[in-house]
């Protein structure tokens, strides 16, 4: 508190000691004299003005009328009152009148007061409570994941490709012990069932000039981008405690907010900004970099928007390699975005929103380089996937040359290009409110992938029956939902029906949905789901997700999920 809100509140401290004074004076007490009474009238009223409680004005009125009645006391003969032991005199009347502006006036000083520094008003917080807003959310799942018989366990399928490049020393392709022992492998034929956490905790906050910030928090088995559930009884098990991760971190900018059109910047670590469905990206992926978007209403109903955006995806780290004395040259990995589309409505109960974007990686793909046998570092292992689900087309990165006695030393990496392009579209039907029908779909396309110029490569996986390459840059999504478009009361319901068909290299499988087939890319099936709100904050859903492998060695898993989720 500084020294001039003490001062305030002494003053008004001194207003309601003054005001309960006054009240509690008898109207028909009088003082003996005018002079008795003087020295303690002139002290009271002259704190009084001095706090600013009355004026010099209303001060003179008041002693003027106390004089008047001490006169007319006296003419009547009334004694005065015997003064207190230690001789100070009292005022024992103020006018009604006066004592009612009084009781305003403070009131209405002590409330400003009040209400200005967020001290003693009632109903109301501190300023910067209004300007930080908490939310968060806590979803409990079963989960089942069920293989028929068929699958190919052990086979390169099956490699689980991201353990194997997380390795800090490859394995001896010429080692035919390694080979069997080391190289880790999917499971891809017992059934498992599971139960898992997901706790997320955000807060945002108005710094006012158009500008927010906020960041969140969230559970996860790992750092994985795609996932942030908690399998319980993971991290060791014995009831161990859970990882908690940042999972978003930003400040954004809305440099133009209007009802017709708009311009925002965000820069950190964000939600997708893209208009999109879960074929190509999982609906937990945070956006690293910055983005902007921009929307300008050209006619009624209709309203263009534009999203473009760069994404760090993955930095060469200061000292790679760090067990060399020669480091590697950088080759940082980026996502670069663009979409453009329009929101269009057509009719009263029919909205459309329809977007084509183009998603280009920069140096994602493998890049194959000349190693030495037995070295166990090389300069491609820096073009390995530093994260990866299973799907895409894997390549050895090292051409090893020179002593062939010695270990064959290989890590894996993308064996494609990613350049995507993207048609999107939505559309949602309000006919029958407060129920909606919505049909979506996404169809994307790989424009680098090529493969005769993948062929050139030492290929690993998805390989038809007769040992040809099968393959794939294409994919496409389509998806039925009917119900309430929010669950916001008890018993309200949404159902949806989907297809889904994305080939081993349409999408880079790192950023894919990590629920359907167990995630990644190379898959096809059928979703169907539902959701029923037991609450206004919670609801349940169940759904069940068939998938079946397009290329390569077969592969099918049906996989149920049943939730449970409470938002605050």
């Amino acid at each position: 508190m500084t020294e001039g809100n003490k001062l305030t509140r002494r003053g008004l401290t001194l207003a309601v000691s003054l005001l309960a004074l006054a009240t509690a004076m008898p109207a028909t007490a009088m003082p003996a004299t005018a002079a008795e009474t003087a020295p303690s009238t002139l002290s009271m009223l002259e704190a009084m003005v001095a706090s600013g409680v009355i004026t010099q004005t209303q001060a003179t009125s008041i002693l003027k009328d106390a004089e008047a009645r001490d006169a007319a006391r006296a003419a009547r003969g009334e004694p005065a009152p015997a003064p207190s032991a230690d001789g100070t005199k009292r005022v024992t009347y103020v006018p009604e009148i006066v004592k009612q502006q009084l009781r305003d006036e403070i009131k209405g000083q002590v409330m400003a007061q009040a209400k200005a520094e967020k001290w003693a008003a009632p109903n109301t917080h501190p300023e910067w409570t209004e300007r930080i807003r908490f939310k968060g959310d806590i979803r409990g799942r079963y989960e089942g994941d069920y293989y028929p018989n068929g699958n190919a366990p052990g086979s390169f399928e099956a490699v689980n490709f991201n353990a194997y490049n997380a390795l800090s020393t490859p394995i001896d392709h010429g080692d035919l012990t390694a080979l069997a022992t080391k190289i880790p492998y999917y499971n891809v034929d017992q059934n498992r069932e599971r139960f898992r956490l997901r706790a997320r905790l955000g807060v945002e906050a108005d710094l006012g000039d158009d500008f927010t910030t906020g960041m969140r928090i969230a559970t996860g088995d790992g750092n994985s981008p795609v996932s942030t559930n908690q399998s319980l009884g993971g991290s060791g098990g014995n009831f161990s405690k859970y990882q908690i991760w940042l999972d978003r971190a930003f400040i954004h900018w809305d440099a133009v907010k209007d009802a017709d059109k708009g311009l925002s910047v965000t820069i950190g670590r964000f939600d997708n900004p893209f208009f999109f469905t879960d074929l190509i990206w999982d609906d937990d992926v945070g956006f690293d970099g910055i983005a902007a978007s921009g929307r300008y209403e050209v006619a009624t109903g209709v309203t263009p928007f534009v999203t473009v955006g760069a994404f760090p995806v993955y930095n060469t780290d200061l000292n790679l390699s760090s067990t060399e004395t020669t480091k590697v040259a950088s080759r940082d990995k980026w996502l670069y975005g663009a979409q453009a589309g329009t929101t269009w409505k057509p009719a009263e109960d029919v909205n459309v929103k329809l977007a084509a974007a183009y998603y280009r990686y920069s140096n994602v793909e493998g890049q194959v380089e000349d190693c030495l046998y037995g070295q166990t570092t090389c300069a491609s292992d820096a073009s390995r996937p530093a994260f990866a689900q299973k799907g895409n087309t894997y390549m050895t990165l090292r051409h090893n040359i020179g002593d062939n006695t010695k270990a064959d030393y290989q890590y894996y990496g993308l064996a494609t290009p990613f350049h995507e392009l993207a048609l999107t579209a939505r559309l949602d039907y309000d006919g029958f409110e407060p129920i909606r029908i919505t049909t979506d779909g996404e169809y994307v396309r790989n424009l680098a992938f090529s493969k005769a110029k993948m062929l050139r490569y030492d290929l690993q996986n998805n390989f038809n029956g007769g040992g040809g390459y099968d393959g794939g840059g294409t994919g496409y999504l389509m998806r039925l939902t009917v119900g309430k478009p929010k669950l916001a009361e008890r018993w309200d319901w949404s159902v949806n029906l989907a297809y889904k068909y994305l080939e081993s290299d349409a999408v880079v499988d790192g950023l894919a949905d990590s629920d359907f087939g167990m995630g990644g890319t190379n898959l096809k099936g059928t979703i169907l789901g539902g959701s029923l709100a037991l609450g206004k904050n919670v609801w349940t859903g169940l759904r069940w997700m068939s998938a079946d492998s397009i290329a390569g060695q077969p592969f099918s898993v049906d996989t149920v999920q049943a939730d449970i989720t409470a938002r605050f």
